[in-house]
C-alpha cells in the first residue's frame, strides 16, 4: 500500500491494520519460538544419540575385554585339569 493509499484511509481502518498487523505479529513470534525449540530439541536428540553411541562403544569394548579375560580364565583351567590329570 503507498503512502497516498494510507492517508486515504480513516483512523479507523489504520487502527484495524495495526491490531491486524499486531496479532499477526504475535502470531509469527509463537511460530519462531516453536520452530526453535523444536531445533533445541532436535540438537539434544542428535548430541544425546552421539553420546548413547560412544557408550555403546565403549561398552562393546568392555565386553569384549570381559569376554576375552572369561576365555583366557577357562583356557588356564583346562591346562590346569590336563596337567593334573597327566600328573596323576
Amino acid at each position: 500500500m503507498t503512502e497516498k493509499e494510507l492517508r486515504r484511509l480513516s483512523r479507523a481502518e489504520l487502527l484495524e491494520m495495526l491490531l491486524a498487523q499486531t496479532e499477526e505479529n504475535r502470531q509469527l513470534k509463537r511460530e519462531l519460538k516453536e520452530a526453535r525449540d523444536a531445533l533445541s530439541n532436535r540438537q539434544i536428540a542428535i548430541e544425546e544419540s552421539g553420546t548413547m553411541a560412544e557408550a555403546a562403544l565403549k561398552l562393546n569394548g568392555v565386553f569384549e575385554a570381559a569376554d576375552r579375560a572369561v576365555q583366557q580364565y577357562l583356557e588356564n583351567i583346562e591346562r590346569v585339569m590336563r596337567e593334573r590329570r597327566e600328573g596323576s
